[in-house]
């Protein structure tokens, strides 16, 4: 995965082994950043990394 990496919300649920609503609620309350191209929402693998970093510090 490279970080300029933009991947779809499909991709983002089978990484993280989550529902396509939970994905968007990541979304909405912004624990998730992501960025619209057209109807398209994307997520960039970055923010993915981010997420996944923080969900890890706070498991700590």
């Amino acid at each position: 995965m490279h970080d300029d990496e933009l991947l779809t919300v499909a991709e983002v649920m089978a990484r993280l082994r989550l529902g396509r609503s939970t994905v968007y609620d990541l979304i909405r309350s912004g624990q998730l950043a992501s960025v619209t191209i057209g109807r398209c929402r994307r997520i960039p693998a970055l923010a993915l990394r981010d997420f996944i970093a923080g969900q890890m510090e706070r498991a700590a």
